[in-house]
């Protein structure tokens, strides 16, 4: 019998003294399991790295980048001005799994003025209150002054001192009525959306963070389930004994007692009519795709328990964890994205940042009004008009100049963090599993196709490792 069995270098049946189908039933699954645990291991880690686009100039690729397909076009792999490279699926796609992010979950578990109420706006206004409360007498003495500064020279002390004491003490109801202003139209200011979009698109690796940490042992499970590899290597090299005992030049060159398999004529055309080398790569290369598929499929699907027939793990393994994953996911995006300080950013810097600076000073204006009354009266008898309005605005801008030293403030936002995460926990929880795992799915599933290429591609030069040690 003509030994098949053989690489480049060792002829294994010689060395071990045992038949082809021996040496195909140990070293293929070996090889199939290695490359379902590789190809799962390295589709996690492209899933996640690198978050920045790393890669080099290739001469003559900008010219040629127009003419590839779109399919091609939009790989993780190309940047501006010929440079080849690569970038994690993940932090690649920001824009689009931010949104997503916001579509498949936040959006679901509450409004925004959902999320305003769980900060406790009159907490809020209270301790912004005792935090303006030191500078408020330097503020209040520098807006009036600004505008009148020989009116308040001229001012008794005592008159003074009344003024900035009524500011002193009526601060907290201040601080309240802005908030409430906020509050009542929080929906026009505020677009949560955009905010998540912005924030992740400019950090991507908080999106990481995010995707990762929910998923940790879903992620894991998906790495370890390639050793599916093994079992689907027995089936593989069974099919390889049979397609080789079968062949007709095995069938001729058999000696006495040779074990061989005749097959009728058509049938062991059709059978022989791929080569076996190219039934090896080939079968390399499917079970890194399958391995691929039946993970994530797994992790999942189904959302809801389903019968063993249907689903033999009955429900997704991330659906199963679903209380778990959503103290970890609200966890991480009151930390790093619902922010105080990102809603601040928000409404004072954001596309609605004019009209909150505008409803801010309404109401520091019409408080102002109210406490600065009685000055103005002396003012204008004793020295002629005074500009109310220009004192309210620069009493407005003060406020909102201030307000920012409190929000950023890191002590503060963790202990504002506490309440969302409490609120984004309970909602999360609620979800029907389906919708929850979707959150997971949706981000991954965007390039599901690139993951199976990859498998594919691995299986193929496993495969063709396995012929040049151990032959066809």
């Amino acid at each position: 019998m003509e030994t098949l069995a053989a690489g480049m270098f060792i002829d294994w049946e010689q060395l071990t003294g045992q038949s082809k189908f021996v040496v195909d039933m140990v070293s293929v699954p070996i090889f199939s399991a290695l490359a379902g645990l590789i190809t799962n291991w390295t589709g996690v880690i492209m899933l996640f790295a690198p978050v920045r686009f790393t890669g080099f100039y290739v001469p003559g690729l900008k010219s040629l980048f127009p003419f590839l397909p779109r399919k091609l076009q939009i790989l993780p792999t190309f940047a501006p001005n010929g440079v080849l490279g690569f970038q994690g699926f993940i932090p690649c796609r920001a824009e689009k799994m931010a949104s997503l992010i916001v579509d498949k979950s936040i959006a679901r578990i509450g409004s925004i003025g959902d999320f305003y109420d769980q900060l406790g706006p009159d907490s809020l206004a209270d301790r912004l209150a005792r935090s303006a409360r030191p500078e408020i007498r330097r503020l209040t003495e520098e807006v009036i002054e600004k505008e009148h500064p020989n009116l308040w020279r001229s001012l008794p002390d005592a008159v003074k001192e009344t003024v900035l004491q009524t500011v002193d003490d009526e601060l907290p109801d201040i601080s309240r009525r802005a908030f409430e202003k906020i509050g009542d139209n929080i929906d026009e200011l505020l677009n949560v959306k955009l905010m998540t979009v912005n924030y992740l698109r400019k950090k991507p690796e908080v999106l990481r963070d995010i995707i990762k940490g929910m998923a940790v042992p879903e992620l894991r499970f998906m790495v370890k389930i390639g050793a599916l590899g093994f079992p689907m290597g027995i089936l593989l090299a069974l099919w390889l004994s049979f397609v080789h005992y079968s062949s007709d030049h095995v069938i001729d060159h058999a000696g006495p007692g040779a074990v061989t398999i005749d097959l009728p004529g058509p049938i062991s055309d059709i059978v022989h009519f791929v080569p076996a080398w190219l039934w090896v790569v080939g079968g390399a290369a499917l079970i890194g795709i399958f391995v691929n598929i039946i993970a994530i499929k797994v992790v999942f699907e189904p959302g809801e328990p389903q019968p063993r027939y249907k689903y033999l793990w009955k429900q997704g393994l991330f659906a199963q964890r679903q209380h778990e994953a959503a103290a970890e996911l609200s966890q991480m995006l009151s930390a790093e994205v619902l922010t105080v300080a990102n809603f601040a950013n928000e409404l004072l810097n954001g596309a609605g940042g004019d009209k909150t600076v505008e409803f801010i000073e309404e109401a520091v204006s019409e408080e102002a009004r109210r406490i600065l009354g009685p000055l103005m009266t002396i003012a204008e008898n004793s020295f002629g008009v005074v500009d109310v309005e220009a004192l309210e605005h620069d009493a407005g801008s003060a406020a909102v100049a201030f307000a920012p030293t409190l929000f950023y403030d890191p002590d503060f936002n963790r202990e504002q963090a506490e309440k969302i995460d409490a609120f984004a926990t309970e909602k999360f929880r609620e979800l029907p599993p389906e919708e929850f795992g979707e959150m997971l799915y949706s981000a991954i599933e965007q390039d599901a196709w690139l993951l199976y290429a990859h498998g594919g591609l691995l299986g193929l030069v496993v495969g063709a490792l396995h012929i040049l040690i151990f032959g066809a």
